[in-house]
C-alpha cells in the first residue's frame, strides 16, 4: 500500500504542471482509447463511485479535454471521448507518468520490473 501511495503522490507531482492528477489522467486515457466508455463503465473500470466520475468528467469537459457524445449503440446513453486537445495532453501526461513509474521502480532491475508489471496485471484483471 505504501508503494502505491508513494507512486501516486509522485505521479501527481509530475502531472501537476499539466493541470492533471492521477484520477483525471486515468479518465482521460480511457476517453482517448478506442473503447468509448460510458461514465458507468469508467466508474467500474477505475473502481470509483459514479459521482466521482461525474466530477472528473465535468472537470475535464470544462477544460475542453473530453466531451460527452450520444452513444450510437444506445441513444439514451453518452460515451466519453477525448477531444483533440485531450489526446494531445494524454501524450504529454503519459511521459510524466512513465517518469514517475521509472522513479518508483528504480531499485528494481529491468527483469524485476517486468515481473512486477506482469503480476500486477494478473491481479488486476483476474475476474
Amino acid at each position: 500500500m505504501k508503494a502505491a501511495a508513494d507512486g501516486t503522490r509522485h505521479a501527481n507531482e509530475l502531472l501537476k504542471p499539466l493541470n492533471l492528477k492521477v484520477r483525471s489522467y486515468s479518465v482521460l486515457v480511457l476517453a482517448a482509447g478506442e473503447t468509448e466508455p460510458t461514465q458507468r463503465e469508467l466508474a467500474s473500470f477505475l473502481s470509483l463511485d459514479p459521482s466521482q466520475i461525474v466530477a472528473l468528467v465535468d472537470e475535464l469537459e470544462t477544460k475542453g479535454l473530453v466531451e460527452r457524445v450520444v452513444d450510437p449503440a444506445d441513444r439514451r446513453s453518452k460515451v466519453i471521448t477525448a477531444t483533440p486537445a485531450g489526446r494531445h495532453l494524454v501524450a504529454r501526461a503519459t511521459a510524466a507518468t512513465r517518469a514517475a513509474e521509472a522513479d518508483s521502480l528504480a531499485a528494481l532491475t529491468i527483469d524485476e520490473r517486468e515481473t512486477l508489471r506482469g503480476l500486477l496485471r494478473k491481479v488486476a484483471f483476474s475476474d
